[in-house]
């Protein structure tokens, strides 16, 4: 039985300073700091004691932070993976959210929304941030470990369960999954049918104590 946890990070000082994240270097806050203590301690009450378990993590201050505090929790070293980072916004990175606000021209109803240029210099299309990610999960799918934690961001989640579930790339041109900061998200392939279950999306119940 495989498996995989997707861990949303938790607060960053982007979200508080009302700046756009993508490849921004933005760290956890105090909060946030707290909360990944709390997904760490839900992740070792979830996994048997003794269980082989591989960390996965954007290499991004915000989610090496929060694998580092997971990772902690079971003795292990994390991987970097820079395929796992958020959406790249660009020149707008870094910025405040009303400069992209400003900017930003939204994907057609209909036709090609996966190429679509968002209007600003250097941001990725739908397409190369999907395929990068879907290469991530290539290589974490080859791992042994039938536990496997993967520290990742809120939008890049759409394309880990859309990698996990075997979609085409070219088919992702509407899907969304929506999964708030700090959150679980926990999938599960069986050893008999090969089945691929989306158990948990967006699970937040381990931070309802802290």
């Amino acid at each position: 039985m495989r498996n995989v946890y997707v861990v949303t990070h938790p607060e960053a000082s982007h979200h508080v300073d009302g700046l756009v994240g993508g490849w921004h270097d933005s760290d956890l806050t105090a909060k946030g700091r707290k909360d990944a203590a709390a997904i760490a301690r839900a992740l070792r009450d979830s996994i048997p004691a003794g269980a082989d378990v591989d960390v996965i993590a954007s290499d991004l201050l915000r989610t090496r932070s929060t694998a580092e505090e997971i990772a902690g929790q079971f003795d292990v070293t994390p991987v970097w993976d820079a395929r796992l980072r958020e959406k790249s916004y660009g020149e707008a990175e870094g910025r405040p959210q009303e400069w992209l606000d400003k900017r930003f021209l939204p994907p057609p109803a209909t036709g090609n929304r996966m190429d679509h240029h968002e209007g600003v210099e250097g941001a990725e299309t739908k397409t190369a941030f999907a395929t990068r990610v879907y290469a991530a999960m290539d290589d974490v799918l080859r791992l042994d470990a039938e536990h496997q934690i993967v520290v990742t961001h809120g939008f890049a989640l759409t394309f880990v369960v859309a990698a996990w579930s075997r979609l085409p790339v070219e088919s992702l041109g509407y899907i969304n999954f929506r999964a708030p900061s700090g959150s679980i998200t926990h999938l599960r392939e069986d050893d008999f049918f090969h089945n691929r279950q989306l158990v948990h999306l967006g699970d937040t119940r381990h931070l309802a104590t802290v």
